[in-house]
């Protein structure tokens, strides 16, 4: 039997996928004015910068993507390449919804269209780029990743995840569901 090169990371997207769904429901009620917790929008960009990017993507960047180039797909011209600017224009959301909530907690006025816009435009990304992993690449990888590749990638991961503290999924499963439970 083949070992899953792909579960962890679909199982990462789950949490993902539910701060998406946070971002959703509360840059919409930021843009009809009815929601201003700053504090929100900063611990999403935490999540989304530590969790999503260092923690997930660097999973995918540095040991799936790179067994896939190994394995012959060109790193240009690919899905990896497509996945990757989708990666960085992620990133470009974030940092400007960061910006706007610390020109909103520094009191400027009307920076709710900016969180919002940009928190949706991220929202809507992710879950497109999260679809195109999970229905696509991911299936790929796993029917053209040879066997003899498999245990090097979970290594890799198991490599990735000894990096951070014991409890860091358990940290970001709390923060997304006290916001779940927020009204």
């Amino acid at each position: 039997m083949k070992t899953n090169i792909t579960q962890t990371l679909v199982g990462e997207h789950r949490l993902i996928l539910r701060m998406i769904s946070l971002l959703e429901r509360n840059a919409c009620r930021t843009a009809e004015g009815s929601y201003s917790n700053w504090q929100f929008y900063l611990n999403g960009v935490e999540f989304i910068r530590t969790y999503a990017d260092r923690f997930h993507h660097a999973k995918e960047e540095d040991v799936l993507f790179e067994a896939l180039v190994k394995n012959g797909m060109p790193r240009e011209n690919s899905p990896i390449a497509a996945m990757l600017m989708e990666h960085d224009q992620g990133r470009a959301y974030v940092g400007t919804m960061e910006a706007a909530v610390r020109e909103a907690l520094a009191g400027q006025d009307g920076r709710e269209g900016i969180i919002a816009e940009n928190a949706l435009a991220y929202a809507e990304l992710l879950r497109e780029h999260i679809g195109k992993e999970d229905e696509i690449l991911y299936p790929l990888a796993e029917r053209v990743i040879p066997d003899i590749m498999r245990d090097s990638i979970i290594a890799g991961y198991t490599a990735a995840e000894a990096q951070t503290p014991a409890d860091f999924t358990a940290r970001y499963e709390a923060v997304v569901a006290g916001y779940e439970n927020e009204v």
